[in-house]
């Protein structure tokens, strides 16, 4: 418990008291000391003799009045003596009657100063009493606010690991829920696709049956159509190897020009034979309808060489356009692409190409 420290009025009430008390007893001893002192004797008269001489007496009377006189002074000698011991010896007793009274208000101020000296030390004491009392309370304050802010901090971490864990269910149920409706995607897709593909089947076999049919009718239009594309495609080999025998034979500023005026020309024909070349290869599908645009994204190395045909844009129609992509990847290599310059070449790196059946249909 915390004690209330006095104000400073409380702190000199009893040394206040103590000052007092010992000065009336100071006053007391004082008093009692002259009420008991003896009284003295009444002083007696001291004796005065005159002695005059008169011429007149004999000798022995002048004698006879010495000795008187004599005697008379001794008597008074005596008395002013006793006189004197006597006061002398109310003045000692009056010092150490003082000498008394001041030992004790000594006394006394020793006694007030070691009541004072222990009301400090009792203050002292007390005053570490509650130091102690407070920095206890302080500690157990802070041992209070410590074990508060362990608590909340476990409080928070085990909530942080609820929210983690529900979190974790959630996104694992989420998952499974994800899989299932994948799975389940996947079962409807392949059954749906199995339907499909009987539906097709059937279409199939229907028009297998009109293909046989047209392909007959088509086989002599067909084949005149191949050897025209062949005649088309000889004609611009030869075209281009005397465009690039020109070129060669020429001095670098009429190669220049001359590469300039027909880049359009050169893409033009490269554009060309490549549908050319891919006629060639292609197998037309069944689904094949007039007014079908697929668009292919086609890489190829400088050689000519081609390294990778794919779909960039579909027809709708899954086999026609996996008929297109089969007939441009079976061309293989262009050695046409051999002889271009960089800059001609650099269009042909990466670049898309758009094919319809009568494309393919040369």
């Amino acid at each position: 418990m915390q004690q209330r420290e006095p104000s400073a009025s409380e702190s000199y009430f009893w040394p206040s008291v103590w000052a007092i008390a010992l000065h009336v007893l100071v006053f007391g001893m004082l008093f009692v000391s002259f009420a008991m002192t003896p009284e003295l004797p009444p002083a007696k008269p001291i004796v005065q003799a005159t002695l005059y001489q008169l011429k007149s007496k004999s000798q022995a009377t002048t004698q006879t009045n010495q000795k008187i006189a004599g005697e008379a002074k001794k008597t008074a000698s005596r008395q002013t003596e006793e006189e004197q011991m006597e006061q002398k010896k109310v003045e000692q007793q009056k010092q150490e009657a003082v000498k008394a009274a001041e030992q004790k208000k000594e006394e006394a101020a020793q006694k007030a100063e070691e009541a004072r000296q222990a009301a400090e030390a009792k203050k002292a004491e007390a005053a570490k009493a509650a130091d102690e009392a407070k920095k206890a309370e302080a500690a157990k304050k802070a041992e209070e606010a410590k074990k508060a802010e362990e608590k909340q901090l476990a409080d928070v971490a085990k909530k942080k690991a609820e929210e983690e864990a529900k979190k974790k269910a959630e996104e694992e149920a989420k998952k499974q829920a994800a899989e299932e409706a994948k799975k389940k995607a996947a079962e409807d897709a392949k059954k749906k696709a199995a339907e499909d593909a009987k539906k097709k089947a059937a279409a199939a076999e229907e028009a297998k049956k009109k293909a046989a049919e047209e392909a007959k009718k088509k086989a002599a239009a067909d084949a005149a159509k191949k050897k025209a594309t062949e005649a088309a495609r000889k004609a611009a080999e030869d075209k281009k190897a005397q465009a690039l025998a020109e070129l060669l034979s020429d001095t670098t500023e009429r190669q220049q020009a001359l590469a300039d005026e027909q880049g359009d020309q050169v893409a033009g024909d490269f554009d060309d034979l490549i549908r050319a070349r891919a006629a060639e290869g292609w197998a037309r599908p069944p689904s094949a309808r007039k007014n079908m645009t697929v668009v292919l994204q086609i890489n190829m190395l400088p050689d000519g060489t081609i390294t990778n045909v794919s779909v960039a844009r579909s027809s709708g129609d899954g086999p026609f356009d996996s008929s297109a992509v089969a007939a441009v990847k079976g061309i293989g290599r262009l050695t046409e692409m051999q002889g271009l310059k960089p800059s001609d070449f650099a269009p042909y790196r990466s670049f898309k190409m758009t094919f319809t059946p009568e494309d393919l249909a040369l």
